[in-house]
């Protein structure tokens, strides 16, 4: 039994029994694959995965038991390196971020560039995806981290370390009807237009949808998408309006009218979700607190390593936090 049969084995596993996907995820060959997982049931004297003909049906049950032990085996032989790369005070590496196009395009650069001053030599990953596949990544171990936002809920999954709070903003191209003098629109009013907004919008359980169905409204969406400059090139071509999350407004979008959305929507907070139980790389932990100023490092890896409850004080706003990051 070797290391490689057992990541070769949690790459089937993660990519839903896939062969041809888990062999393009960890560099191999398909025929290479397929050998190593027979030699590792040889091994073991059973079948970890069922068969339907030349394909992988199910796992088993004792294929689960040993799936489950495998993911363990191989955390803890990378928190061995991670320590040993740490006191080595070793400068390469790679980071992998999943996050979405809005951190990505709006947030993550400044504090990447930080982290890269400090860490010339390391190779940033970056992984912008809907918000449903961000969990899947650093489950899966593609991921260091997740950058993730909520309406307030705790993230599951792993160690969530608030980072900043944000508030949505209601868009709109000059010239139109919203574009007045007077207080922002309210929901009502928002109702009466078609709407542009994050795919997440969809969900049944998306908070800005629950802001209008607690006052008895139906938003009508007109256009949903992942990325906000997706978003607000549609707003200027007068699909709806805008309603996206205020990072993603910058001193160029002068030719948008740039409002608050009513108080009702829900404020978000931003997240780092991080794996449990495992040992961060230096640049990891300097990623979190280039993100997140008000994070001390020394604090983040005791409560990664067991040695202390996780009690982080209440995360600045986004206006704040833009204060002291800079680039």
């Amino acid at each position: 039994m070797t290391l490689t049969q057992l990541r070769y084995l949690v790459a089937i596993a993660d990519a839903d029994l896939n062969i041809t996907l888990a062999a393009a995820r960890v560099h191999a060959t398909q025929p290479g694959l397929s050998k190593q997982l027979k030699q590792l049931e040889d091994e073991l004297g059973f079948l970890l995965f069922s068969r339907r003909g030349r394909s992988l049906g199910a796992v088993t049950e004792a294929g689960a038991e040993i799936i489950a032990h495998a993911r363990t085996v191989l955390a803890e032989t990378n928190n061995i390196r991670s320590v040993a790369a740490n006191r080595r005070r070793e400068r390469r590496g790679r980071l992998g971020v999943a996050t979405t196009h809005t951190q990505a395009s709006f947030v993550l650069p400044p504090a990447i560039a930080q982290v890269r001053r400090a860490f010339p030599l390391i190779n940033v990953h970056l992984q912008p995806v809907p918000e449903d596949a961000l969990l899947d990544l650093l489950r899966a171990g593609r991921a260091d981290l997740a950058i993730i936002s909520t309406a307030g809920s705790v993230p599951v999954g792993g160690v969530a370390v608030p980072l900043y709070r944000w508030r949505r903003k209601v868009v709109v191209p000059t010239g139109h009807a919203l574009d007045r003098p007077g207080p922002s629109p309210g929901l009502r009013t928002l109702a009466e237009h078609p709407l542009i907004s994050y795919e997440s919008s969809n969900n049944d359980d998306s908070s800005l949808r629950g802001a209008f169905a607690a006052e008895a409204l139906e938003p009508t969406f007109s256009l949903t998408a992942i990325d906000a400059d997706v978003i607000k090139t549609y707003v200027r071509r007068g699909f709806g309006v805008g309603l996206l999350a205020e990072m993603a407004l910058t001193a160029a979008d002068t030719d948008l009218r740039v409002m608050d959305a009513p108080a009702d929507i829900p404020e978000c907070i931003t997240w780092a979700l991080l794996p449990r139980e495992s040992v961060l790389r230096d640049y990891t932990v300097e990623l979190v607190h280039a993100m997140a100023p008000q994070v001390d490092g020394r604090e983040l890896r005791a409560v990664m390593e067991g040695n202390r409850e996780a009690a982080w004080n209440t995360p600045p706003t986004w206006q704040e936090l833009t204060q002291t990051i800079t680039v």
